[in-house]
Parts: C-alpha cells; sequence; structure tokens
C-alpha cells in the first residue's frame, strides 16, 4: 500500500527520463551516477508533494514559494557553480570534465549564503526604457524575451513563468 508521501520507482523513472531529456537538449549533462540522481530525482518529487515546487533536495526549504524561488530546480546558482566548480551544489548537474571523467566530483561552497544571508536578485534591477514591449530575463539562466508577459515555460532551461524578472521596462 502506498503511503500519502511515497514516491513509486515509476514516478522516478518518470521524472528521471523527463530530467534527461530536457538536460541534454539545453546542453547541460545530468551526473553519471544513476542511482545517485536518481535519489535526487526522488528528493525533487518529494520536496514537489510537501511544498508544491521542486526545491533543491539538498538544501532547507521554507515551504513559502517566494522565499524559494532561487533554489526550485534548476536553481538560480547551477551555471555560475558549473562555470566554477563544474558540479552544482547538490551535483544533479556537472559540466563536461565531470561528465567525461578528467575532472573527479567534489564538494562545493553554497552560493545561497553569504555570512547567514540569501543573496538578492541575480538580475540586474528595472530599468527604464523607450520601448514597445518590456524584457523578460530568466533567473536561472539568463534568457530574455521582449513581450507584455514572461512565457509559461522559459524556452532554454524549462524553468516555469515564475522564474522570470522584469529586466528592462517600457514604462
Amino acid at each position: 500500500m502506498k503511503m500519502e508521501n511515497e514516491i513509486t520507482e515509476e514516478e522516478i523513472e518518470r521524472a528521471y527520463n523527463k530530467l534527461k531529456e530536457d538536460t541534454e537538449s539545453g546542453g547541460y549533462n545530468l551526473n553519471g551516477d544513476t542511482s545517485f540522481t536518481r535519489e535526487l530525482v526522488r528528493g525533487l518529487l518529494i520536496n514537489e508533494k510537501r511544498y508544491g515546487y521542486q526545491a533543491c533536495p539538498c538544501r532547507l526549504a521554507s515551504g513559502v514559494k517566494e522565499k524559494d524561488l532561487d533554489i526550485i530546480c534548476p536553481c538560480d546558482y547551477r551555471d555560475p557553480d558549473l562555470e566554477q566548480y563544474g558540479t552544482c551544489y547538490c551535483a544533479l548537474y556537472v559540466d563536461d570534465d565531470i561528465k567525461k571523467g578528467v575532472k573527479k566530483l567534489k564538494s562545493i561552497p553554497d552560493r545561497r549564503f553569504i555570512a547567514g544571508q540569501a543573496p538578492k536578485s541575480t538580475g540586474t534591477g528595472i530599468k527604464k526604457i523607450k520601448a514597445g514591449y518590456p524584457v523578460w530575463r530568466c533567473r536561472v539562466c539568463g534568457y530574455l524575451c521582449a513581450r507584455d508577459n514572461p512565457p509559461q515555460t522559459c524556452p532554454v532551461c524549462k524553468v516555469k513563468k515564475e522564474r522570470f524578472e522584469l529586466f528592462l521596462s517600457n514604462k
């Protein structure tokens, strides 16, 4: 009998396959240790059931989506971590060198906290311009689009609409 918060192997398999497809189509790599990666996927699914969103399984989520937007997978810190360390904080995503075994996977610091404080938005803020449309920026991958509202899903990294911020205002 399945308990309410239990995650089945079928759910993990479906989520893993979707994540792998999205990751590869976006030019990223998942950690090659599939049992480790599937456990992270299990954590994402547990957090989705618990909070209603896939908070990073390696961080403490508040349960308030607006406070946790920066740690919804893929988190705001994935790309800077990949660039500097070759892996994201939880090691779900890795760079080509780690995937190929040229570099070893190692523990990295958590960018989210500097002196015990979560950083403010990674964007440059709202600027006023004379344009026909506002410009929206994906906080995860930096994708920009000029339109009345952000897209439902980022076409690059596949995060949802709430991960966009107003980058340039047309007002």
